[in-house]
Order: structure tokens, then C-alpha cells, then sequence
């Protein structure tokens, strides 16, 4: 009869349970002693845990950085921004990998309002619109009013370079999430750092009320290995 642990190995699969069950075994020569099966599941369960309590801080981090974007595009191209021809075109529309043309006339298809396209727009939207071909545009005028709150004698290049890798950086991190993959081995007090930072860049006191209310760093605390 096979055992509670068995049969919840077998439903989650072989495969799948490997990655935790390798995760921190006894190495000898040529030889790694696997976790025992009920410690590779408590790691499990903790790493769905951490994964549930990072995207509290993820959805608020999009949101404000999402609404600082907008907030420039606006400026420049009018509250109807995602219908402007000017805007439409300068976005790039390559022949393969993420279009982020292709993505704006598929976020704005059925909709008739701005504020209904900017929830459909992906992630990667809005991290590359922190790209060179912005600057004079967007972020030269308007990076200090929209994420005011960089270390003084930082220039816009730089800080734009800065918010598109820490989004890249986070991104990696969501999509491991949201494909329920593990992140246990990944330096998490580092990324909620980041996710932290990226709020506070545009609202230091949206970043203070996020850090209240999340519980990332209390499953931090309980990490089983």
C-alpha cells in the first residue's frame, strides 16, 4: 500500500518532485544522496508558499510602475494614448520575438477606453518602454516627475537602464512563478529588494505601506532548508 507521501509524489510526478528531492542532498564522490521524500515536500509546500506570498508585492510593484509609464505617455501623446498614430509608431514592430506594436492593437482591439487597455498590455510592455528609444520623448521630460524619488546626480539614462534591468530582473522571477516552477534556490531576499526599490522609485510611501502588509519575509524565516 503505498504511502501518503507516495501517492502525493506520484500526483505531483517522479519529475517534477526530483528538483526538490536534489536540492540539498549529503555529496560524496561521484554520488548525492537525495533529500528524504517527506523534507522534499515540506520544501515543496514551502516553495508554493513563498511563491503564493510574492505576488501581493509583484501586482502592486506592476501596478505603480505601469501607472508611472502611462502617466508619461499620456503627456506626450494624449488620454487617448493608446489609439495615437504618433504613439503607435514609435513602438518597435520586429518580424519575430515579442512585438510591442502587435501587443498595443491587440490590447486596444475590443476596448474604448485607456484605462481599460493598460491592464492588457503584457509586462514586457511596460519594461520596454524603458528603453533608448524613449528617452527624448518620455524620459527626458518626465522620468523625475513620474519616478522621482532616484539618488540625486543619477542621469535619465542611466536611471531608465536601471528601472528596465530591475524589471527584467523581477520578470524572470514572475514568470517562474507563474509557471510553478521552484525559486527556492534563487536569492529572494535580493528580489524582494528590487521589488521593493522599484515601488519605492516612484512612491516611497507606497513602498513603506506594501512592506506592512506583505508576508514574504516571515516565510523567509521559515524556509525548511
Amino acid at each position: 500500500m503505498p504511502s501518503t507521501l507516495d501517492l502525493v509524489k506520484n500526483a505531483l510526478s517522479a519529475k517534477r518532485i526530483s528538483s526538490y528531492e536534489q536540492a540539498k542532498g549529503i555529496s560524496k564522490p561521484g554520488l548525492v544522496v537525495p533529500l528524504p521524500l517527506d523534507r522534499a515536500l515540506q520544501l515543496y509546500a514551502w516553495n508554493a508558499q513563498i511563491s503564493a506570498a510574492f505576488m501581493h508585492p509583484l501586482h502592486i510593484c506592476e501596478v505603480v510602475v505601469r501607472n508611472g509609464v502611462a502617466n508619461a505617455i499620456e503627456s506626450v501623446y494624449g488620454t487617448d494614448w493608446p489609439w495615437s498614430n504618433g504613439f503607435e509608431q514609435s513602438l518597435p514592430s520586429p518580424a519575430t520575438g515579442y512585438n510591442m506594436r502587435q501587443d498595443l492593437l491587440s490590447a486596444r482591439k475590443h476596448e474604448t477606453g485607456t484605462g481599460k487597455v493598460i491592464p492588457e498590455l503584457k509586462f514586457a510592455f511596460w519594461q520596454r518602454m524603458f528603453t533608448g528609444r524613449h528617452d527624448k520623448r518620455l524620459w527626458e521630460p518626465y522620468l523625475d516627475r513620474d519616478f522621482p524619488n532616484f539618488p540625486a546626480g543619477v542621469s535619465v539614462e542611466d536611471r531608465r537602464s536601471h528601472l528596465f534591468k530591475s524589471l527584467e530582473h523581477i520578470r524572470h522571477l514572475r514568470n517562474r512563478i507563474a509557471h510553478h516552477e521552484p525559486i527556492y534556490a534563487r536569492s529572494l531576499r535580493k528580489d524582494f529588494a528590487v521589488i521593493h526599490e522599484l515601488i519605492a522609485y516612484r512612491c516611497t510611501e507606497t513602498a513603506s505601506w506594501m512592506q506592512q502588509h506583505q508576508q514574504v519575509s516571515a516565510l523567509l524565516a521559515l524556509k525548511p532548508l
